[in-house]
């Protein structure tokens, strides 16, 4: 069996160093933030190519403070996509602004940049563009239009780590990112984790507070602020994780690289566009397909796993129907949530196993007529 993903086979291949590192960590008896967070958050900085890095709880908090950081208030707009994850609209509820969407660009699965300007209103404060499975948006014009209406960019970077724009790393585009450690991220940690990278110092120090209920230093609480820091036993595996993290990039490429050249012509299987713009880091391997359970069990059948990521567009959840968009207001992102599979991707793989995919995925072409 090929397995969707295999978290185990990666923690083997560094479990000395993890246990090393987890030991030190517990040993130190600094368990919540301390010197093995500083030291990632300097670490994922440098890697970044940011000013400015802050640890917290997770990837979702990460956006929420970052949120915060920038000024965003009850009331005001954020422009965002409905083919995400829900923690990106869920992010901005929970600081009280509206989120409002726009649809998805048919090739990339990013946001269409052509929408957002007929979008903005009086109201609006921010766009947070989503690198979704690692492909990082077309930020220039995503830019253009922030610089000339003065709106504030997130980058949900949250699938992202490593890829790259224009020579430029995802999350050092627009004034703040966030990031996600969940274990399955192509940096995972073993557990929960985020981080809000930013080029701005003001931003920083308003996260910093905020991570940890509101205060600058011990008991001096500015404003109310959260528990949201990242524990230091999470740091200390993404310390040793991101050390691996550019080979790992560099693997994921090369099974998609397979993918794209040995499934090139399928009549009924989509394979993800790769912009020119950047390189895709691949967190996900996306492609559509019209029969979708039938595809799925094929593979299944063929000793193939496969997930869908997502099922559903943000605005067709239930918890997300008082956003008030109806079915069809969103007809791309409607489209590839109705008909993604998601392939076997991780950087242990081996050829036999892309082997397998192959074989499976053209298989079932075939049977299609």
């Amino acid at each position: 069996m090929v397995p969707f993903l295999d978290l185990k086979q990666q923690y083997l291949g560094i479990r000395e160093e993890i246990i090393e590192a987890v030991t030190r960590t517990l040993d130190s008896g600094a368990f919540i933030l301390g010197p093995e967070v500083a030291a990632f958050e300097e670490e994922f900085r440098v890697f970044t190519g940011t000013e400015y890095v802050i640890g917290t709880s997770s990837g979702t908090t990460a956006l929420q403070l970052a949120l915060l950081s920038m000024g965003i208030q009850p009331g005001d707009e954020v422009i965002t996509v409905p083919h995400t994850f829900v923690a990106t609209v869920a992010a901005i509820l929970y600081v009280g602004a509206k989120p409002v969407l726009v649809d998805i660009d048919p090739k990339t699965y990013t946001l269409d940049p052509e929408k957002v300007r007929a979008a903005i209103t009086p109201k609006t404060r921010c766009i947070m563009p989503v690198h979704l499975y690692g492909q990082v948006a077309d930020m220039d014009p995503i830019l253009d239009i922030a610089n000339e209406f003065g709106l504030v960019i997130l980058e949900d970077a949250a699938q992202a780590h490593a890829a790259t724009y224009k020579g430029r790393k995802a999350g050092s585009l627009g004034n703040s990112a966030g990031f996600s450690f969940y274990p399955g991220k192509n940096l995972g940690a073993c557990g929960e984790g985020g981080a809000i990278a930013t080029n701005d110092p003001e931003v920083a120090r308003k996260a910093r507070m905020l991570r940890d209920w509101g205060q600058e230093k011990k008991y001096h609480h500015e404003v109310v602020g959260f528990n949201a820091r990242l524990e230091a036993v999470q740091a200390a595996v993404l310390r040793v994780k991101l050390n691996y993290l550019a080979g790992w990039t560099a693997n994921r490429r090369a099974v998609a690289t397979r993918y794209a050249n040995e499934l090139t012509g399928l009549n009924h299987v989509t394979l993800p566009k790769v912009a020119e713009y950047g390189e895709h880091s691949f967190h996900i391997y996306p492609v559509l397909v019209k029969d979708r359970p039938g595809f799925m069990s094929y593979l299944q059948e063929q000793g193939v796993g496969s997930g869908i990521h997502y099922p559903f567009a943000v605005h067709q959840l239930n918890g997300y129907k008082h956003l008030g968009y109806l079915d069809g207001d969103f007809p791309e992102a409607e489209r590839v949530a109705a008909q993604c599979v998601s392939l076997p991707m991780f950087p242990e793989m081996t050829s036999e196993m892309v082997d397998k995919v192959v074989v499976a995925v053209r298989a079932y072409d075939q049977s299609q007529g």
